[in-house]
């Protein structure tokens, strides 16, 4: 049934092979998906933002001065699906642009000191529920998670 699935994968064995599907760990993804992105979801949503504009936060946040053609490359996005969600975010005053030294055309992106503060409020409630899941899962944990997780992405993105 939908929602129940074993939450204790040790007690249960991986594919046969590996054409098996593993209907498991895809449902596990899919609700730690969910469960992870909900925290966010509320605080996004009593702004009219949502994911796409979490995202965007988030990366120019982590990399101030990246640029517009580096988020794009970064999100794997359309001009046009970036440049709504950017232009929200600049008009509410969470991010900022400036052209770039050398080429005036370039436009590099920062967040505002709002900004910061709304990418650090939608990363707290997630690093808490890393921290406690990495807690719950005994030693070694977060060196098996970033492991697989760095695993799941397209070896092209690296």
């Amino acid at each position: 049934m939908a929602g129940q699935v074993n939450q204790n994968p040790a007690t249960k064995a991986a594919p046969e092979s590996p054409d098996s599907v593993d209907y498991e760990i895809i449902e596990l993804l899919f609700f730690a998906y969910r469960d992870f992105t909900s925290d966010p979801d509320v605080i996004l949503e009593k702004r009219g933002f949502g994911r796409a504009h979490h995202r965007v936060l988030h990366f120019v946040d982590r990399e101030p001065g990246m640029t517009v053609a580096d988020l794009l490359d970064t999100l794997k996005i359309t001009k046009q699906s970036l440049a709504r969600v950017l232009k929200q975010l600049i008009d509410s005053g969470y991010i900022h642009q400036i052209a770039g030294p050398e080429d005036r055309r370039q436009r590099k992106l920062y967040t505002t000191k709002e900004g910061k503060a709304l990418a650090k409020a939608l990363a707290e409630p997630q690093s808490r529920r890393i921290a406690e899941a990495i807690a719950e899962s005994g030693p070694g944990a977060r060196e098996i998670v970033t492991r697989f997780l760095a695993s799941m992405k397209n070896k092209s993105d690296d």
